[in-house]
């Protein structure tokens, strides 16, 4: 006999929760684990399903964590079979988790679970999910769905027209579709989805298997996939295949495919093989292995193949040999304040990374950075507290750039690496006391390298294969200790004094270098040599300030620096002479330039080869201006100006005059959005300009874009330098967008790169078309040569998927 009760009497509030509303609620995770598991693809349409907002977390309800609310039209309760069922917008909540149906019937013999019409389950994180008819057994093992759909975390949508619960391992959706974009009664297509007859989350094994998936672009079928399956997102890791690579068309490859695969080798170390497939030159085989430790990390990366040289066509030449790379690092803690680490990078032909695309090489792995188409390998320990720091280290360079290039673009040779020098051991260390000393704060520091080359470095072009090639390089040592103290304070209406003081003393030990006399009698030579170097002096800086009224500022501040100490210094050894041009020993300041960072620098050199000496005033002025919207600009302008002409500075660098070049530094931001800056160095007596640097940033609602443009007429190499560069995108429309990008060497009168592409972007997807043309070098049956690179570049971006891309060339 069932008994019925009106709304008037069918809200309740109970603290001893039914089986029915605490597994109903609780169990709507199950069914929303397989809807994020992956992204569902189907037949059906998304339009339907409610625009239940996301929220990060739900508002308290006051239930706590043991009552529920139940509220329906009517509750039929029929004792003699057990069963309740509550009809007409039935409404049940327990812990923030929310069922809403039409119908809501439970079985209290069986503790099975229905419930029809309209079925939503709003989560406490705010996601949702919808069916029109939802059942399950008493332990949610097993249950059933149609016309499921949910809505996820960020935007994330699914539905299938069932979804079935077999057992605790085993989640069916059925004829199921997966979008991020928005979808609505208005736009019921997605500009993106993927589909498939049926996705089976099988947790036992962490899988998630796809049968006849294919991925739409606004509603047409760009790609099938009869099976696949990835790992489980609950999975912290899985073996199995990752994404694909694919290129459909390249000039020197053909058509590439690259698969990688991820092995699981323990809980603690992994492995991704990818073999890179080519149509017209040889496989080439790309492998990444990682290793965690209690006290550090392990990464390797290598690559390999045996082919015979090929150029930007695709011609092949000359004999088949066994090419190879490695970029491996690691780093340890060996207690709180002592780690070490190291990095091996090499690669038997420089050629490698460009041929074969290889990316992400030139990265910091250790200590040192490497630069741009050069390898680092170095190994180091450091001991750091909060008062001092020591470090032990080692490092060898692998120099890939090409040298030596003639008007016509054919280039001579690669950088000659016996020419870098082996560097280790190099000892640094710094110590501060706890304890202000004379007032002000005291810091000592001590370092020492050694220097070994296995070539010469010196001859038609640094780092070339040049009069020396063959011939011992410079060997040499140095060991160095210096105490730098300073103190600072303010005195009268806001004059800030410093006065500081430094002394350095450094030991050489340089052997095996060659002269010409030397290379003519096959004899070595080596010196021993020995100074003491010293400066004090005074920071003065006076800044006036004043508010207008308009609520922005402007601040005016005189800089002064009053230096005196011992001579400018360099190591006076002849290590080569090529023709009438004479080689000082300098390894580590060769790369001084005078500007804005280092015009107040007690010493401005980089390095400790070279050092920065004599009776010296740098003075300066620094003006701002800024208002409450950000708008504004500073400008900075200085000069050094000596008590004698000093040769051994670099002339290019306008400190050998008693009166050096002025230094210019200005940034401006004239209306919101755009910031413009110059560096530049002016002639003391002329004004010409000797070396500029200086760009524009903007940005707007419609486009945005940056210019830097470089003029040096003399770098630290002895070559005159100018280059452009300009990149930038423009809104054509909401959707659509052009992008440009140029790199122009002004001294060779070339474009180095040139790219025009076309964007389309919305909330999900975005895709690019993109010219590119690139000079760069290649190995032909002739010698290396530059030559154009001409490319097609399709790429495609998903939202939460990542992002695909072809190229042709």
């Amino acid at each position: 006999m069932g008994e019925s009760l009106p709304r008037s009497s069918m809200t309740e509030q109970r603290h001893s929760v039914p089986h029915a509303g605490r597994a109903l609620l609780m169990g709507s995770a199950a069914w929303l684990a397989l809807a994020c598991a992956s992204p569902a693809n189907a037949q059906q349409s998304l339009a339907a399903i409610p625009p239940t907002p996301v929220v990060a977390t739900a508002p308290s309800d006051g239930l706590g964590d043991d009552a529920y609310y139940l509220e329906a039209d009517l509750l039929i309760r029929d004792d003699k079979n057990e069963i309740m069922t509550a009809k007409g917008s039935v409404e049940t909540r327990y812990q923030g988790r929310t069922l809403r149906a039409d119908e809501v019937v439970y079985n209290n013999k069986t503790g099975a679970v229905t419930a029809n019409g309209h079925v939503q389950i709003i989560n406490p994180d705010g996601t949702a999910e919808f069916a029109d008819h939802f059942e399950a057994d008493k332990d949610f093992k097993a249950g059933f769905a149609r016309n499921f759909a949910a809505r996820l975390d960020e935007n994330m949508k699914v539905a299938s027209v069932t979804a079935v619960r077999r057992n605790a391992n085993i989640q069916e959706l059925n004829k199921a579709i997966y979008t991020p974009c928005e979808v609505c009664a208005e736009k019921p297509t997605p500009t993106w989805s993927v589909s498939a007859d049926k996705i089976v989350q099988d947790k036992q094994k962490q899988l998630i298997y796809y049968k006849n998936a294919v991925i739409h672009l606004w509603g047409a079928p760009v790609l099938y996939m009869p099976l696949f399956w990835h790992p489980d997102p609950s999975a912290k890791r899985s073996s199995g295949f990752l994404a694909p690579k694919i290129t459909p068309y390249s000039k020197s490859r053909g058509v590439s495919y690259e698969q990688p695969y991820l092995y699981v080798i323990s809980p603690s170390s992994d492995v991704v093989v990818t073999p890179q497939i080519n149509s017209k030159v040889n496989p080439f085989l790309n492998v990444d292995y990682r290793k965690r430790f209690y006290s550090g990390m392990l990464q390797a990366r290598g690559g390999f193949s045996y082919d015979k040289d090929f150029d930007i066509r695709g011609d092949r030449f000359g004999k088949a040999t066994a090419i190879s790379y490695i970029l491996a690092d690691g780093k340890f803690d060996i207690d709180e304040k002592w780690k070490w680490g190291f990095s091996a990078e090499r690669a038997s032909d420089a050629l490698i990374f460009d041929r074969y695309k290889v990316n992400d090489v030139y990265q910091q792995r250790g200590l040192f950075t490497s630069d741009d188409h050069r390898l680092v390998s170095q190994l180091y320990a450091t001991r750091q507290d909060q008062r001092s720091w020591f470090s032990v280290s080692a490092v060898s360079v692998q120099g890939l750039r090409v040298v030596g290039t003639s008007a016509t673009g054919t280039a001579n040779a690669f950088e000659n690496s016996g020419a870098f020098p082996l560097i280790g051991p190099l000892v640094e260390a710094r110590w501060e006391p706890d304890a202000p000393v004379l007032g002000g704060r005291l810091r000592l520091q001590g370092s020492g390298v050694m220097l070994n080359r296995s070539e010469s470095q010196y001859g038609e072009a640094p780092y070339y294969l040049g009069a020396y090639k063959g011939q011992d390089g410079v060997d040499s040592s140095r060991a160095s200790v210096k105490a730098d103290w300073r103190t600072s304070t303010i005195v009268g209406n806001g004059l800030k004094i410093s006065p500081f003081a430094q002394a350095r003393a450094d030991a050489y030990s340089i052997k095996t270098y060659v002269t010409a006399a030397a290379a003519a009698l096959g004899d070595d030579s080596s010196e021993k040599y020995t100074r003491a170097l010293g400066v004090g002096g005074v920071d003065f800086s006076l800044p006036f300030y004043k508010p207008l009224s308009n609520g922005g500022n402007i601040v005016l501040e005189p800089l002064a620096q009053i230096a005196a100490g011992s001579d400018s210094s360099r190591v006076p050894t002849v290590v080569a002479r090529n023709g009438t041009t004479t080689y000082l020993y300098n390894e580590d300041s060769a790369t001084l330039e005078f500007d804005e960072t280092n015009l107040f620098s007690a010493n401005k050199s980089p390095g400790f080869d070279l050092y920065e000496g004599g009776q010296r005033v740098n003075v300066g002025g620094r003006a701002t201006y800024s208002l409450p919207d950000g708008r504004g600009g500073s400008v900075l302008v200085g000069r050094s100006f000596r008590s004698k002409f000093d040769p051994l500075l670099p002339a290019r660098t306008g400190l050998q005059t008693k009166s050096s070049d002025w230094i210019v530094a200005a940034t401006v931001t004239p209306i919101h959005g755009v910031t413009a800056f110059a560096r530049t160095r002016l002639d003391s007596d002329t004004q010409e300009i000797h070396r500029i640097e200086t760009g524009i940033d903007a940005y707007t609602s419609r486009a945005n874009g940056s210019i830097r443009y470089l003029k040096d007429e003399l770098d630290s190499n002895g070559s005159r330098q100018e280059s452009f560069e300009a990149r930038g995108e423009l809104k054509l429309t909401k959707r659509f967008s052009l992008t440009t990008f140029g790199q122009r060497d002004m001294v060779a009168d070339v474009w180095r790169r040139r790219d025009v592409g076309v964007a389309y972007q919305d909330d999900c997807i975005r895709i690019d078309v993109i010219y590119q043309q690139e000079d760069r070098y290649a190995s032909t049956a002739s010698g290396l040569r530059l030559q154009p690179d001409r490319t097609i570049v399709f790429s495609l971006s998903f939202a939460t998927l990542g992002s695909a891309g072809s190229v042709a060339r």
